[in-house]
């Protein structure tokens, strides 16, 4: 396990503050995952003692990070076979979840 930072830990304070939470998902057990709701994204240290994003925050479908995917006219969240439809409520609260995850990590350190 990755020893943190104080600004690390200050960063997943707030995260859990705002109502994020821990969650291993695999095949990313050993990676800093935070999920709210339907959403999750895999953060990683960085050298100025921060975190940042791995990659986009995704929708879970099926317990794991989905991939989002145009289906002729429509979009679909996917995991392996299962999928789900892109409904404006879910790209919303997919936004909602990057914006808030977005603003956290970008926040000055009080110390």
């Amino acid at each position: 396990m990755v020893e943190l930072t104080p600004l690390q830990i200050q960063t997943l304070e707030r995260l859990f503050e705002a109502g994020f939470r821990p969650i291993a998902i695999p095949p990313y057990e050993s990676a800093l995952c935070v999920r709210r709701g339907e959403c999750a994204a895999l953060l990683s240290p960085v050298a100025n003692g921060g975190l940042k994003l791995l990659a986009s925050p995704s929708y879970i479908v099926a317990g794991n990070l989905s991939v989002r995917l145009k289906r002729g006219q429509d979009e679909v969240f996917v995991w392996k076979k299962t999928e789900l439809p892109a409904t404006p409520e879910r790209l919303q609260e997919l936004e909602s979840f990057r914006q808030e995850l977005t603003g956290i990590l970008q926040m000055p350190s009080t110390q």
